[in-house]
């Protein structure tokens, strides 16, 4: 499999391919769900276009507590069936699919009652380590184990000591859920799928009753494509209704937004070996390990304001800063946050109006001939959805068309990655980069790591960190125009890197340096260097008045104070 580029040739050539040939599949949605179903219909040898109205995971699937987890809490809610498929996904992504990018990270449970609850919780975690290995995945973690309190405390210094009378530690794994989505489009192009950002659906094309492609617009070039297809999968998550309403037809299902928003902290804030599962009155509550950082969330409650940028109040920072500091010897403040951001989770309505009981499950339908829809589900089961997908739409195409094989199809680094880890020290001795370097590059980019390093070979200063983001080289911003599909300094600062969430000026002093990397791949002249920087410290600042806010209402209003950048 040849490696695909993510650059902006590729994406003018996939638009221009996109509007001369009819395609067998068209994915409207550029999250881990429409990337997944891109990626499981190309490698079935179905002509495949990937379209996305703004960047790729700009929405739900980079905000989210990036874990890859089976759902702990769904078995107290007796949810077997969803339990278990998570497993199995947690499994072949450690294993198999992901190695590069997904990981194990370690919880502690703090135990508050003696006896019952060891008993009650430890059942729990025993049932969610044998439905882990019961299909043969999932035996590279470590099981859980029973802690005494002094041995919690141990483990994890930082909880007051009248906070559990014992613990439970388990594992899951997590990864950056931006970058895992770059990736699937990258595996999804490199499999043949014509893919392009930057690309909005505006309507779509009918024949009678049947829907036969779509009207694209080009956001960043200007003009409109109309893009014909056999089949439409519509995997737009929280927008699923607003996409729904271009058909002019019912929806046989609704999608509700439910706000997260989550907390990074430095370090050495929180004195632990290992990450946190809390106990909320509503759902649970995570610390968890992030380089060198911890993410604390997540909130759950309902949101119909504007869903491109979902805002965090100043109620909100509260609610989780208040249920942390409930069990840590030293209390947080907010000067201890680097950032913060929010997210939707996009979940079916069902009868109930606590968003935290409505179904994590998905479900795909065929509304009218060429049109089928996927929406719900969780991040983790995102390779079932796809597949569920693409099976209706097969369904629909009338022709013999190869089973879904992405169960035994790695994402692009992961080939060969365990070989390149094991000679991580040669690699840093070669390229004269600390090995600590070379061991962040591979943890982000697998064997494409290789490709970060030939742009440091031919330009050395490449090799350098960004002045105000030192955990990030120079050629990681370059990279991520030449090579994933950045086409602005917000892609690069928010998504292909994090340092807009893991530093406390949130990216603004190193923005000018990375525009200036990211213009010649672009083209940009100093005029838009200078609006991407200005638009970027815009964002922030909205960003930062939102936080201010005292509620949703006046937190959405100043979020919207800083409009998306639009190239010139």
């Amino acid at each position: 499999m040849r490696t695909a580029t993510l650059g902006p040739a590729q994406r003018a050539e996939s638009l221009a391919s996109m509007a001369e040939h009819e395609l067998d599949v068209l994915v409207v949605g550029g999250g881990v769900v429409g990337a997944g179903t891109a990626l499981d219909a190309a490698t079935r040898g179905l002509t495949t276009g990937l379209v996305e109205a703004r960047d790729w995971a700009s929405g739900t699937s980079s905000r989210s507590s990036k874990l890859i987890h089976g759902g702990l809490r769904y078995l107290e809610m007796l949810d077997f069936a969803l339990v278990r498929e998570a497993l199995k996904e947690r499994g072949l992504l450690l294993e198999r699919l992901a190695p590069h990018l997904v990981r194990p990270v370690p919880f502690l449970y703090p135990l508050q009652h003696k006896g019952w609850e060891r008993l009650y919780a430890g059942a729990g975690v025993a049932l969610y380590d044998t439905m882990a290995t019961a299909r043969g995945h999932g035996r590279g973690l470590p099981v859980h184990r029973h802690l005494s309190r002094r041995h919690a405390l141990r483990v994890a210094p930082c909880l007051k000591k009248d906070a559990l009378v014992g613990a439970l530690q388990y594992y899951d794994a997590q990864m950056d859920d931006a970058r895992f989505v770059t990736n699937l489009v990258r595996t999804a192009a490199a499999y043949g799928a014509r893919t392009a950002n930057g690309a909005r659906v505006t309507g779509f094309l009918r024949e009678g009753e049947r829907v036969v492609g779509a009207r694209v617009r080009d956001v960043e070039g200007g003009g409109e494509y109309e893009v014909r297809a056999k089949q439409v999968v519509n995997a737009t998550g929280v927008w699923t209704d607003d996409t729904q309403a271009m058909v002019g037809e019912r929806g046989q299902f609704h999608v509700r937004a439910s706000k997260g928003i989550h907390l990074v902290v430095p370090k050495d804030r929180i004195h632990s070996t290992t990450g946190l599962i809390l106990r909320t009155e509503k759902s649970v509550l995570f610390v968890i390990p992030w380089g060198r950082h911890w993410i604390v969330g997540t909130t759950d409650t309902d949101w119909d304001l504007d869903k491109a940028h979902p805002a965090a109040s100043s109620a909100d920072i509260d609610y989780l800063l208040e249920h942390v500091n409930s069990v840590l010897a030293v209390p947080l403040t907010r000067d201890d946050v680097e950032g913060v951001y929010a997210g939707l989770r996009p979940l079916l309505s069902g009868e109930s109006d606590a968003t935290s009981k409505l179904s994590r499950e998905h479900t795909v339908a065929h509304p009218v001939p060429g049109l089928v829809v996927v929406a719900g589900g969780k991040y983790t089961t995102y390779r079932v959805m796809a597949k569920d997908a693409v099976d209706a739409a097969v369904h629909g195409l009338d022709v013999r068309v190869a089973g879904c094989v992405t169960e035994e199809t790695p994402l692009v680094g992961a080939d060969g990655f365990h070989a390149l880890w094991n000679a991580r020290a040669r690699t840093a001795a070669r390229t004269g980069l600390h090995q600590v370097r070379v061991e962040h590059l591979l943890q982000r980019y697998g064997t494409m790591a290789e490709e970060v390093l030939d742009l440091i070979a031919a330009d050395p200063s490449l090799g350098e960190p960004l002045k105000s983001a030192d955990d990030y080289l120079r050629a990681e911003i370059t990279y991520a125009a030449s090579h994933e599909g950045a086409r602005h300094l917000d892609d690069a600062l928010t998504r292909r890197t994090r340092i807009s969430i893991e530093t406390f000026d949130r990216g603004t002093r190193c923005a000018r340096e990375a525009a200036e990397l990211m213009a010649p791949v672009l083209g940009w002249d100093e005029g838009q260097i200078a609006r991407e920087v200005e638009h970027y410290e815009k964002r922030v600042e909205a960003e930062r008045e939102s936080q201010r806010q005292p509620d949703d209402l006046t937190a959405d209003a100043a979020r919207l104070g800083a409009p998306d950048v639009v190239p010139r």
